[in-house]
């Protein structure tokens, strides 16, 4: 988790130095105020990362003279032959799409996406995958 802090704590301390540039030559309040929430939520999450890396147990990618095999090992479980995501993906982008084009067609993709998150959930719950 250094490394993730130590990535969000780079990237606040370059927001902090260009946000006073940005505001000196643009005039602009409200990409300041951006830049500003910006250094804030790098802050925070660098500030958190780096806080919780002192009291766990290191991760193989912390340890500079940790080897390859130590971080072999199950990294979690991925469904492999879901179609759930793909009619998930879909069916927000025809919402997302609707507030562009007109709210009726958000309305029709809303059932869409609730079927698709039902089937995602619950995949492994019904059918011949049940548990």
């Amino acid at each position: 988790m250094k490394v993730e802090g130590n990535i969000f704590a780079g990237t606040g301390v370059f927001v902090l130095v260009v946000t006073p540039v940005y505001w000196h030559y643009s005039q602009d309040p409200t990409g300041t105020a951006a830049l500003i929430l910006t250094l804030g939520l790098c802050a925070l999450t660098g500030f958190y990362l780096l806080f919780t890396a002192r009291r766990v147990d290191a991760r193989p990618e912390d340890n500079p003279v940790a080897l390859i095999e130590d971080g072999a090992g199950e990294m979690g479980f991925y469904s492999p032959y879901s179609w759930w995501p793909l009619a998930l993906g879909l069916s927000a982008a025809t919402a997302f799409l609707g507030v562009c084009i007109g709210w009726w067609l958000v309305i029709l993709a809303v059932p869409f996406f609730a079927v698709a998150v039902y089937g995602l959930v619950f995949e492994y719950y019904r059918g011949e995958h049940a548990h």
